[in-house]
């Protein structure tokens, strides 16, 4: 018998907070990097029944300006998608960097940070999700600058060369966030995540805490602070 082949998955990524390392009222205590990974058959099934509900909300006069984001969308909205994404099978895993614990070698600009907090979050993730012969499209959310995009590409072939002793195709597309309802879902999930660890808000957070399977705090055991 030959070999088995491997699945066809997908892997839609987002940011959470900003990458200013530095005290102030309005920068956040983290960083966070997240992504949600499902299945061919259940990203079809996902992206239909949220082009359905954006209609029915339409229909209700809760019509969106743009796209599901769950930073802007009104209460209404907003519980109605938590609602939706409960139906799915996906999984979504976080990443998080207390950013006053960053060395000022990892922080020195904004595209090697980013790097850094990819790279780990791929070196953690990847052997958990990734089988030998498996194809994964990974697909980020538009990402402002060429320095930054080509920061997430160097820190996705750093993981694969160096984390997977094994074959998998890979392809890396970068998208509009109103361009996929699975952009808008990893959106809503990791919103919650990252109000459960700035705010202590966990409402939402309880909603798809079951989709949650790791939340990985990168210096958890660092005592040191740099600012």
């Amino acid at each position: 018998m030959g070999a088995a082949l491997g699945k066809r998955r997908y892997l839609f990524s987002d940011e959470s907070g900003d990458m200013q390392c530095r005290a102030g009222g309005q920068v956040s205590t983290y960083f966070a990097v997240g992504t949600l990974l499902i299945e061919e058959g259940e990203l079809a099934r996902l992206r239909s029944e949220m082009a359905a509900l954006r209609d029915d909300l339409a229909w209700s006069d809760q019509g969106l300006d743009s796209c599901f984001h769950a930073t802007e969308d009104s209460y209404v909205v907003r519980d109605r998608v938590f609602d939706l994404l409960q139906q799915f099978d996906f999984r979504v895993d976080v990443t998080l960097l207390q950013k006053n614990k960053a060395q000022p070698h990892i922080r020195r600009d904004d595209p090697t940070f980013f790097k850094y907090a990819w790279f780990y979050h791929l070196k953690h993730l990847a052997p958990r999700i990734l089988h030998a012969e498996d194809e994964i499209l990974i697909v980020a959310a538009e990402l402002g600058t060429k320095r930054v995009r080509k920061a997430f590409r160097a820190a996705i072939e750093d993981v694969m060369h160096q984390c997977l002793p094994f074959r998998v195709k890979r392809s890396l597309a970068f998208w509009r966030d109103e361009s996929d309802f699975a952009l808008m879902a990893v959106d809503y999930c990791l919103w919650a995540v990252f109000r459960k660890w700035e705010r202590g808000d966990e409402l939402n957070y309880k909603k798809v805490q079951d989709k949650i399977k790791t939340e990985f705090d990168l210096w958890q055991y660092g005592s040191t602070t740099y600012y």
